[in-house]
């Protein structure tokens, strides 16, 4: 099982993947319509809203929380 490097997100089954392409190292959720991955700023905002959405937590808590867990993935180790 492969692990999305851009979210964290397990990646079990073809359709977990970007375009449904095992071989991408990203998840659907982390991908754009054309199959590329979102960038930095994309994702940490979603990542974000999903937070807030999904805890409860006011939005400078949730950008906290997301900047803590995205500096762990290794698609934005270099952003920090």
């Amino acid at each position: 099982m492969k692990t999305c490097t851009a979210c964290g997100m397990p990646m079990k089954k073809e359709s977990d993947f970007a375009m449904g392409d095992t071989s991408k190292a990203y998840c659907v959720y982390c991908a754009k319509e054309d199959g590329s991955m979102q960038s930095f700023e994309e994702k940490k905002q979603s990542l974000i809203n999903f937070t807030i959405k999904t805890q409860g937590l006011d939005e400078a808590v949730a950008e906290k929380a997301v900047e803590n867990m995205m500096r762990q993935l290794p698609a934005w180790k270099a952003c920090f």
